[in-house]
């Protein structure tokens, strides 16, 4: 049976003593347009979503008074050696960023107005723009960038593809296509001008749901028309249609999403790490809803809940958290030494489905363990026994013809490359945090153009929609 994704009970208990010395965090974006229509973007409910987020997690883990501060991160005033971010050059995934950290580091005037505040010899008061609106670089990754596929590894990758493909022409597939296509010719009336008629079914399940679900929201015309009882059954049948197209136990290229932003999470886990806790103590991606489905199952989430195979909301997150046990908020323990990380210092993964009805994080058990946290050392080598840590591995596995590719495929060795020694993380060369407002700016308008023009040629953009659901197999933003 196909179950919605919505966790409200979280498995963790309070602790007597603990010290949190880091947090590595996944974020999907928020609410958004649908992706059917031409630029496509973040609405401004998504980014308030984004923006709740980021505040949740400052008064989880940054605020002065948070219930599971950090150790020695800055409350107030962002200090860029302890904050790492990254994100996809696509406006709506770097805006969710852009948001998200808006909410981690609100501006300074509103937290300390003499911190904010500068005083010249003078006697003259000044502060920053925008209520000294705190700027926090994001490493912006270009689809060409070797770092990409850290945050989205099933992009450009053709052995992904093929491997999704392949569920077309299993049993399983056909008999939910077949048994699903009269309930979806109710909808054909309503989306058979966008998607072609004999698209809209559950080949197209994502697809599908998403329009109405966006209609649902943001189309008033539209909105009183759909039956709620059937946008839920929408809804399980893109859970469906994703979990079939990102898991398989026996196909592991499917899970090429999860595997790389596993490569990804300690790549900058062990940034912290080499640093002693000094450096990278809160560290964010944004990605796509697809990533998550993936990692779920690859680490057997979907054995300790069943809404575990369902798509996480907008702006949902998952975390894992640093810690040793011992400590607390107020006298934090030091960091452990290096012949002892491996043991002292504790990973939990959790969890937080959407920012709506008071969501909390919660944590969870990975790789079907009983316990709630493992040692880093044996988190790391069970994360690496299944990631991806290499350039050149994500080549050679995908068979991709990316630019960055010629040279990984040539020190490749064809083993897994540990990550254990190395404490640099992800390049800088891509990164596009300067000038961000810019770019978002210019994509903002250009978006409104393209739609605005889209609406004067809706039939033949039709045509092109359904030609492009189709071929939707080779292109995989999934966002």
């Amino acid at each position: 049976m196909l179950v919605e994704l919505g966790l409200t009970a979280g498995l963790l208990t309070a602790v007597a003593a603990e010290t949190v010395h880091g947090v590595v965090a996944f974020t999907r974006h928020g609410d958004r347009t649908t992706r059917m229509f031409p630029g496509y973007h973040l609405t401004k409910l998504g980014a308030q979503q984004a923006y709740n987020s980021g505040q949740f997690y400052r008064q989880r883990y940054v605020a002065e008074n948070a219930s599971f501060h950090i150790a020695g991160i800055e409350p107030d005033e962002v200090n860029s050696r302890q904050i790492w971010a990254s994100a996809p050059n696509q406006g709506l995934l770097f805006q969710t960023a852009t948001n998200f950290l808006q909410g981690l580091y609100p501006p300074l005037s509103e937290l300390d107005e003499s911190i904010a505040t500068e005083t010249l010899t003078n006697g003259t008061d000044y502060t920053g723009p925008l209520d000294s609106y705190q700027f926090i670089l994001i490493q912006g990754q270009p689809a060409t960038s070797q770092d990409t596929i850290w945050i989205k590894g099933d992009d450009n990758c053709p052995v992904h593809i093929a491997s999704q493909k392949s569920y077309l022409n299993t049993p399983e597939y056909q008999a939910t296509f077949d048994d699903t296509l009269e309930f979806y010719q109710q909808f054909v009336p309503l989306l058979g001008h966008i998607l072609g008629d004999d698209e809209v079914t559950y080949e197209n399940a994502y697809e599908v749901f998403d329009l109405m679900n966006v209609a649902s929201i943001h189309n008033e015309s539209i909105a009183g028309e759909i039956d709620p009882a059937d946008l839920d059954q929408l809804r399980y049948l893109a859970d469906a249609w994703e979990y079939n197209t990102n898991f398989n136990a026996s196909e592991p290229a499917r899970m090429i999403g999860a595997k790389t932003l596993m490569g990804g999470i300690l790549r900058q886990m062990n940034t912290t790490v080499a640093s002693g806790g000094r450096n990278n103590k809160f560290q964010l991606f944004s990605g796509s809803y697809d990533t998550f489905v993936s990692f779920f199952g690859l680490t057997n989430l979907t054995s300790v809940d069943p809404d575990f195979y369902g798509l996480p909301d907008y702006a949902s997150t998952i975390a894992f958290e640093l810690f040793t046990e011992e400590g607390d908020s107020d006298s934090p323990a030091d960091f452990p030494s290096a012949d002892a990380v491996n043991e002292n210092l504790q990973v939990r993964f959790l969890f937080r489905n959407g920012t709506d009805g008071g969501e909390e994080l919660n944590a969870f058990p990975l790789f079907g363990e009983a316990e709630l946290a493992m040692s880093y050392g044996q988190f790391r080598e069970r994360m690496e026994s299944i990631a991806i840590n290499s350039v050149g591995e994500w080549c050679n596995v995908c068979g991709s013809s990316q630019d960055f590719c010629v040279a990984a495929n040539e020190t490749y060795s064809g083993s897994s490359a540990s990550t254990s020694s190395s404490s640099s993380g992800l390049s800088n060369a891509a990164a596009g945090g300067i000038g961000a407002a810019v770019t978002l700016a210019v994509v903002g308008l250009v978006g409104a153009v393209i739609y605005l023009l889209y609406r004067s040629r809706r039939k033949n953009q039709a045509e092109a929609s359904a030609a492009r659901v189709a071929e939707k197999l080779h292109d995989s933003d999934s966002v």
